[in-house]
C-alpha cells in the first residue's frame, strides 16, 4: 500500500483527566463512513456525544471513543500521542496515501470496466472519507464467520455476547467493556457453549477456527506473508470459510487490499452497473478499496431511492 508521512498534526491534551489526542489536517477521513461500510462490528454511535459524529468501541484490546466535527479533524479519547502512533495510526490506516490510492483506482477503472468509470468516480466522492481499517486478524476471521447469512444488527449482538462471555473485562469510559476473546478461550468454551450465544450453525465454524489457531494449523503470520491466492487457501481450511469470508478477512484483517469480497450488495452493484463484467484483476492492489467505495455507494443510493 502507498504510504505517506504525517500530513496532519497530533496534539495531546486532557479532558477531565482523560488523555486525548486531536488530529488536524486530515484528508479522506470520515468516521461515520468508516464505521458504516460493513468492515467493523464493534463501534457504535456514542452515548452523550461531544461532537457532530462520535463513536465508541473496543479494538486491539483497548477502548476508544472518537469524535469528529469537520472532515479535516478528529479527537480520540482514552489514548495518548504515543499510543496513537503505536496503535491507532496503523488501525485507521492514517499512514496510507489515499490521494494516490484513489488516483490509482480511477486510472485503472476505465480498462477494468470497459469504459464505465463514471460509477467509481461517483462512488469515491460519495464515500470520500472511507478508509480500510487494519483490524486484528483473529477477530476479523471470527466476525466474518458470524456474518454469514446474517444482518449487521444481529452480527453485532452475537459478537457482543461472545466478548461479554469470554472476553477480558476493560474498565474505561465510565463502564465495563470487553476485549474480543482469545482463540484459547473460544476453543475451551466448546461448540455447545458457543451455540448458546445464538451463533447457530456458525458455532462449529468458530470453534474449528479457534482450535486450528491454537494448534498453529491456522497461522496468521503465514497468511499475512502469503499471496492473496495462497492466503485464501490457508483460510479456507477452516470449516465454514469460503471465498467470500476469506476475502473479507484478507481485506479487513490482513491488509490485503487486493481482496474483492462479493456479497449480496456487490452482486447488485455488478448486475446494475457492470452487466458486461468487471475485470477485478485489472483493478490491481487496491481492488478491495474500490469494492468498499462501491459497496457504500450502492447502500447509500438504495437508501435514498426509498
Amino acid at each position: 500500500m502507498k504510504t505517506v508521512e504525517n500530513t496532519y498534526t497530533v496534539t495531546e491534551f486532557h479532558v477531565d483527566d482523560v488523555p486525548c489526542v486531536r488530529l488536524d489536517g486530515l484528508e479522506y477521513f470520515n468516521i461515520s463512513q468508516i464505521f458504516d461500510c460493513g468492515q467493523c462490528f464493534r463501534f457504535d454511535p456514542a452515548e452523550n456525544p461531544r461532537h457532530a459524529a462520535e463513536f465508541a468501541g473496543v479494538a486491539m484490546g483497548r477502548c476508544l471513543r472518537i469524535g469528529q466535527d469537520s472532515p479535516d479533524s478528529a479527537v480520540l479519547y482514552h489514548t495518548t500521542a504515543a499510543e496513537f502512533e503505536a496503535v491507532w495510526k496503523h488501525y485507521f490506516a492514517l499512514d496510507a496515501d489515499y490521494a494516490a490510492i484513489r488516483a490509482d483506482i480511477a486510472a485503472r477503472f476505465s480498462h477494468a470496466s470497459g469504459g464505465r468509470e463514471g460509477i467509481i468516480r461517483d462512488a469515491m466522492e460519495c464515500g470520500r472519507g472511507i478508509r480500510i481499517l487494519r483490524q486484528e486478524p483473529w477477530e476479523t476471521v471470527c466476525s466474518f464467520i458470524i456474518s454469514q447469512n446474517n444482518n449487521i444488527p444481529r452480527i453485532k449482538k452475537i459478537i457482543a455476547a461472545l466478548c461479554r462471555t469470554y472476553g477480558e473485562a476493560i474498565l474505561a469510559d465510565g463502564g465495563v467493556h470487553y476485549a474480543f476473546p482469545t482463540p484459547e478461550a473460544v476453543a475451551e468454551a466448546g461448540i455447545d457453549a458457543i451455540f448458546a450465544l445464538r451463533t447457530g450453525f456458525r458455532a462449529k465454524y468458530l470453534h474449528d477456527a479457534a482450535v486450528r489457531t491454537v494448534s498453529g494449523e491456522l497461522d496468521f503470520a503465514a497468511v499475512s506473508r502469503a499471496t492473496p491466492e495462497e492466503a485464501e487457501q490457508l483460510l479456507c481450511q477452516v470449516k465454514g470459510i469460503g471465498p467470500k469470508v476469506a476475502a473479507c478477512a484478507m481485506l479487513f484483517g490482513f491488509d490485503k487490499t487486493e481482496a474483492f469480497p462479493v456479497d449480496v450488495w456487490m452482486k447488485r452493484v455488478l448486475e446494475r452497473h457492470y452487466p458486461e463484467g468487471l475485470d477485478v484483476q485489472a483493478l490491481g492492489r487496491y481492488a478491495g478499496i474500490a469494492q468498499q467505495y462501491l459497496f457504500y455507494y450502492e447502500r447509500y443510493v438504495s437508501e435514498h431511492e426509498l
